[in-house]
């Protein structure tokens, strides 16, 4: 492993195919691959997001997230492999109980938005989702295990959870959607009120 990572231009790649954990090799942007890439584009941006302010131990649990992340592209790497397993799983739905316990009852939809760091955790709510669908494509093609798809599947449902936490942490509330909005461009200001309202309602 020492040698492979210090000789990051291999130029192995240059015809289009990447190498597998098994040695094997496949199209760059084979179903694999691209399941692959979400994860890891995935894993990015929840370091992205840890660069923000946030709860202490919402910081440990997104770290321990990278970790699992990290084991998912590799079982992803080695077909046949296994690493995510269902007590993964049940980690995400004691993290979705514990947060989500928080936070006061949804009755309206809510917009991506509110705080840098509450916005950053919808971005990776959506890549996410994104993920899961790579890894839904790749099981139709290829035998892959259940935990994988169930654990990016709880984990779309935790950052959305997350995203709210973040935004009563910055002194926020969600941004709810209008479906009746004016038809007038909203101030930066008035948005920043109408957010800071809706945690005011909220407690």
């Amino acid at each position: 492993m020492g040698n492979r990572l210090s000789k990051i231009a291999t130029r192995t790649g240059d015809n289009g195919t990447t190498g597998l954990g098994d040695g094997s090799r496949t199209d760059k942007d084979s179903v694999r691959i691209c399941a692959i890439g979400d994860v890891d584009e995935l894993n990015s941006h929840i370091g992205l997001l840890l660069a923000e302010d946030m709860p202490d131990d919402m910081r440990d649990e997104l770290v321990g997230v990278q970790h699992d992340l990290f084991d998912l592209g590799g079982e992803l790497c080695i077909p046949g492999y296994q690493m995510i397993k269902e007590e993964h799983v049940e980690k995400l739905d004691a993290l979705l109980a514990k947060h989500n316990a928080t936070l006061p009852a949804l009755t309206e939809f809510i917009l991506p938005a509110g705080s840098r760091a509450a916005s950053l955790a919808h971005v990776c709510r959506t890549i996410c989702r994104r993920a899961e669908r790579s890894i839904v494509t790749l099981g139709k093609a290829e035998t892959i295990h259940d935990h994988p798809r169930q654990y990016v599947n709880r984990l779309s449902d935790l950052m959305f959870v997350l995203a709210r936490v973040l935004n009563r942490f910055a002194g926020g509330g969600d941004v709810l959607w209008q479906h009746e909005r004016k038809s007038r461009k909203e101030t930066k200001a008035e948005y920043a009120a109408k957010a800071a309202a809706g945690a005011a309602d909220e407690e």
